[in-house]
């Protein structure tokens, strides 16, 4: 298992353009892999999960990966979303 902890960097948050680009991410990775915003925990191949969580800007979020390719999906994900997702 692998975990990273990052904050959101875009202003909007994880709305759904930014939502839909991280989720295309971690599908590319065979790994099981969860976000995790304060103790609600969920799949982040999830449009639905992820948007449920509300994420905004400023908002600290776990990245966590289990599998093959944990370090670098977890990895990939942490980029993409200290990026701010080129907004």
């Amino acid at each position: 298992m692998f975990v990273k902890d990052v904050v959101v960097q875009n202003q909007v948050g994880l709305h759904a353009r930014p939502a839909t680009f991280f989720i295309q991410k971690a599908n590319e990775f065979k790994s099981s892999i969860w976000v995790e915003k304060e103790e609600r925990r969920v799949n982040a191949k999830s449009l639905l999960g992820v948007l449920s969580l509300g994420i905004v800007g400023g908002t600290t979020i776990r990245i966590i990966a289990d599998g093959a390719d944990e370090e670098s999906a977890a990895e990939s994900l942490f980029k993409l979303v200290q990026s701010g997702f080129a907004e």
